[in-house]
């Protein structure tokens, strides 16, 4: 079964590059276990929430917005998308995730197919 798991940093946190994550042990070691089991099936990096446009629409009116959808403690920082047996082989993985384990969350939720 396929589930996203939604990577959350806290707002204020500290903000890693690809070059960081790539020299951190902690993501290289999560990385590496994911991967040689080969249940990564997408994802990606996003970039900070201050960089994010929200789009709404009122009527016929297109309304932009700078920042995240809503006021929060955390912003999403990236998604992974997994292949696993089950939700609860799903929630062992996020719970090994340096996002987890250093302050944030994932959220794990499952994928229509």
């Amino acid at each position: 079964m396929k589930y996203v798991l939604f990577i959350c940093t806290p707002v204020g946190g500290e903000e890693l590059s690809p070059a960081q994550i790539a020299d951190d042990p902690r993501f290289t070691s999560y990385i590496d276990e994911v991967h040689s089991r080969d249940i990564v099936k997408g994802g990606a990096r996003l970039r900070p929430s201050t960089d994010a446009t929200t789009v709404r629409v009122q009527g016929d009116e297109v309304l932009l917005s700078d920042g995240p959808f809503v006021e929060s403690k955390e912003y999403v920082a990236g998604i992974d998308i997994v292949e696993v047996a089950d939700l609860d082989e799903a929630i062992a993985l996020a719970s090994r995730h340096p996002a987890a384990l250093g302050g944030g969350s994932v959220e794990v939720r499952p994928v229509w197919e």
